[in-house]
């Protein structure tokens, strides 16, 4: 095609997916635009949460989203190659094997750590900028408590138990106290005493977490020490040997665990592609996010360089990422589409960083946080963006990681929702619900079959209401037969009419109570529900064969038969928790609108227990939610929607 553009973007990381994801939502009904999103991994890595992995909190698969099932309904064409060099002259990317074409290139390829020269720290020191390298860390960390549980040197031992983190920025304060919170865990197991175990953050600057104020500062520093985590500030590392690190001051610190994140740098690859540099192996770029060389090729997130104040390049954080590949999108479409351009602004929201998992500091929108709202806010925030990546399924899959499969109790609600037990238990009170259910459809199904207008379900008084409304309008309908031709105005009319004539008897309260000792000592009646009930009652639809039908009569039936239904599916155990839910909301229905004494309370809460996967065990579902599960996430509206669950 003549007039086809092929926009190609350089690496999944935050701003290369966020990219994808605009291009797609512009471009999806546009045959002329192909965009494809290139990765040397086939799945996009959450680098923020790294530190939750090195420190055992949770599962390698709760940091990886496979980048075909973001893109598998979308209009970007994911490819898995990893890119040796560029011809920007060309507008070529070259693999082993394979070239690409571009007429617009956006390069998010992310950073790498900077050890500043300091010898011995990239040959001896670990790195967390992958997840390969997190779970290096989890498995050096067990390793070392294995083998001091062994080492009676205590010299040697001394050297096994003492963890450091160099640079207390954000990714080493939150690596520090996942290590920290995990320490209790690993003593335990091993037999370690937690006094043995020393946990040490070393910074070069004066103060901790520099782009947070002093107060918060301070407050993540107290947290720390109740941690029991030394914090050593203005103490550059000199250099680092496989088992000690040395300060500026001359303090060497037995050690053969050294995890660096003292600093980041931009991408080496980028760095050698001959573009024009800025600071710390970032690309120089204009206000609109374009090289200084190429003006069709895009740097976003941490390969950008660009100083809004003249002062320093926008910080290497997520929001940056974010922000920088929608004005490379933005100025993108408007080429292509002859529009105005825009340059980049940055709008920080926030900063915010944990320190173990209950625990976390943070400035957003100007308020300053701390403790459980802090990590409330996080957790909203980690949300907020996985909705945008991947939807319903990626929320889901956060939520089950963080708060009901978690461990040890490290989360932000504790253990109070992890807990886990058989579903086998509920064998019992599923069936019994299921009965309770069939039994009361059973019983009231031959009164419907043999008078669909006698309204049984509702209080007496009511009821009187609903026979007075329709013999009246009857009557009004036999009156006024000779206006047969006019139908459905005279009718309505007439209903309308008798409905008026009837309202005295509608405003039984004193009948109510009357009947209550027909009924027992029945729920209070909400206002708002007595007039839904009186509504239903005064609401007719017109037969062919001349009569009415109450709406209440529908109601009624449809009642009936639910129960029947929900009564089946519980003790088949099949489709447990839709059945579940609608138990709960027919009892619902059934209580507030006086139907029903206290004692049937217990419905509602038996339906609320089956919720959680009753059926799973001595059930139909668990053999037909597995195939329905399969079916339904090879579907396309799944996969466009997400709303699907692993």
């Amino acid at each position: 095609m003549a007039n086809e553009k092929n926009i190609v973007i350089l690496g999944a990381g935050y701003a290369g997916v966020h990219a994808a994801k605009l291009l797609n939502k512009k471009y999806k009904k546009s045959d002329n635009i192909k965009v494809t999103l290139i990765d040397k991994n086939p799945f996009h890595t959450l680098m923020t949460d790294l530190h939750e992995i090195a420190g055992a909190r949770v599962e390698t698969e709760t940091v990886q989203v496979e980048l075909k099932k973001i893109f598998k309904a979308k209009k970007v064409d994911v490819v898995i190659d990893e890119i040796k060099d560029i011809d920007f002259k060309s507008q070529k990317l070259s693999s082993e094997n394979y070239t690409y074409e571009y007429d617009y290139l956006i390069i998010g390829t992310g950073a790498e750590p900077t050890f500043f020269g300091v010898p011995g720290a990239a040959e001896n020191g670990f790195t967390i900028w992958s997840l390969e390298d997190a779970v290096k860390i989890r498995e050096h960390v067990e390793k070392m408590f294995r083998k001091a549980s062994f080492e009676r040197n205590p010299e040697k031992r001394k050297e096994m138990l003492t963890f450091a983190v160099a640079g207390a920025g954000f990714t080493g304060v939150e690596v520090i106290g996942e290590l920290a919170e995990w320490r209790k865990k690993l003593c335990r197991e091993y037999g370690i005493d937690k006094k043995d175990v020393r946990m040490i953050i070393i910074e070069a600057m004066p103060n901790i977490l520099p782009i947070l104020e002093e107060g918060l500062q301070a407050k993540a520093a107290r947290r720390m020490k109740k941690m029991d985590i030394e914090v050593i500030t203005d103490s550059p590392i000199t250099e680092v040997n496989k088992d000690s690190i040395s300060l500026k001051d001359g303090t060497r610190i037995p050690t053969k665990t050294l995890i660096w994140t003292a600093g980041v740098q931009g991408n080496s690859f980028v760095a050698k592609l001959g573009l024009t540099m800025g600071k710390r192996n970032r690309v120089q770029t204009n206000e609109y996010m374009q090289s200084l060389d190429y003006e069709n090729v895009y740097l976003v997130g941490d390969n950008g360089y660009l100083e809004e104040d003249g002062k320093r390049g926008y910080p290497q954080i997520v929001e940056a990422a974010l922000q920088t590949a929608e004005t490379a999108v933005h100025n993108i479409v408007a080429d292509i589409e002859k529009g105005d351009k825009k340059p980049f602004k940055s709008n920080f929201h926030g900063f915010m960083v944990s320190i173990g998992s209950r625990y976390a500091v943070a400035n957003v929108g100007g308020m300053k946080l701390s403790g459980f709202f802090a990590m409330a806010v996080k957790h909203m925030v980690n949300l907020h963006y996985l909705f945008g990546v991947g939807g319903f399924a990626l929320c889901w899959t956060y939520m089950m990681h963080e708060f009901f499969h978690i461990k040890e109790k490290r989360s932000i609600l504790g253990g109070h929702v992890s807990r886990k037990s058989p579903t086998f238990w509920l064998l019992p009170l599923r069936v019994f619900v299921g009965y309770k259910w069939l039994e009361q459809g059973l019983h009231k199904l031959p009164k419907i079959l043999e008078d669909p207008s006698n309204i049984f379900l509702i209080p007496p008084p009511v009821k009187n209401v609903a026979s007075a409304v329709k013999d009246a309008a009857v009557n009004a309908v036999s009156s006024a037969s000779q206006a047969a031709a006019d139908g459905a105005a005279k009718v309505a009319q007439a209903a309308a009419d008798a409905a008026s004539s009837a309202t005295p008897a509608a405003d039984g309260a004193a009948q109510a109570a009357e009947a209550a000792s027909q009924w027992g000592e029945a729920l209070p009646v909400p206002g708002f529900i007595e007039s839904i009930v009186k509504w239903s009652m005064e609401t007719f639809f017109y037969t062919p064969d001349g009569g009415f039908t109450a709406l209440a009569e529908i109601f009624q039936a449809a009642m009936v038969v639910g129960e029947i239904i929900v009564g089946l599916c519980l003790i088949a155990g099949l489709f447990t928790v839709l059945a579940s839910i609608a138990s709960v909301v027919m009892g619902m229905m059934i209580w507030t609108s006086g139907m029903a004494p206290y004692e049937m309370l217990w419905y509602l809460a038996a339906g609320i227990a089956l919720i959680g996967g009753a059926g799973r065990a001595f059930g139909l579902d668990y053999y037909v939610i597995p195939v329905i599960k399969n079916w339904w996430k090879k579907t396309r509206f799944a996969n466009k929607t997400y709303l699907y669950i692993d």
